[in-house]
């Protein structure tokens, strides 16, 4: 009979994934499905070109058209298009996350309300200049105050009711993990509220 220590594993198929329960640096981080569905509950999914609240031509799940897409208002994509357009979107979402919490470590749940303030607002207004009460709390590793300013109610100088829920919405699920939709407790259901 073989002694422990010389007796060989028998593979068991099981993968170990990281801690879910612990903070991990943004850079090993991924949109997470929960946040996916959240999105799409958000911004809802249109297949023809439209203008948003801030009167930008938008398509897709959210997906600001640029001159290199080569769309106008009215024009149609195919579901491909969109699935491409939101796995793009989401990478430079995810990758603006990176450069915008640095070294910071993070629970998945933050990561996601981090990458929907992203995805919404874009990385510009997160700068230093535009938020930086957002991102004095980063670097103070703050986590309470970065929660505090995931408020972004205006687009185009307006006031803009589904971006107040979108608020509500992202301060949840940084919180505590809730990615429920805050308007169905309400009531009060909006597509695409962008």
């Amino acid at each position: 009979m073989a002694s422990p220590s010389t007796k060989q594993a028998k593979p068991t198929g099981i993968i170990h994934l990281p801690d879910p329960v612990a903070r991990m640096p943004a850079k090993d981080l991924h949109a997470s499905e929960d946040f996916k569905q959240a999105l799409i509950q958000e911004e809802g999914v249109r297949n023809v070109v439209y203008l948003d609240v801030a009167k930008l031509p938008t398509v897709g799940v959210g997906h600001l058209v640029t001159p290199a897409d080569g769309l106008k208002v009215g024009d149609k994509v195919s579901d491909d298009t969109i699935l491409d357009f939101l796995h793009n979107d989401l990478k430079e979402a995810e990758a603006a996350v990176v450069r915008l919490v640095g070294d910071l470590p993070l629970f998945q749940h933050e990561y996601d309300a981090l990458v929907d303030l992203v995805y919404n607002v874009g990385e510009g207004n997160l700068s230093r200049r535009k938020s930086p009460r957002l991102n004095a709390a980063i670097t103070a590793g703050d986590y309470g105050a970065i929660a505090a300013e995931l408020d972004y109610h205006y687009a185009a100088g307006q006031m803009a009711r589904g971006l107040v829920y979108r608020s509500e919405r992202r301060a949840r699920i940084f919180t505590n993990a809730s990615y429920e939709n805050p308007r169905a407790a309400s009531g009060v259901i909006i597509r695409g509220s962008r």
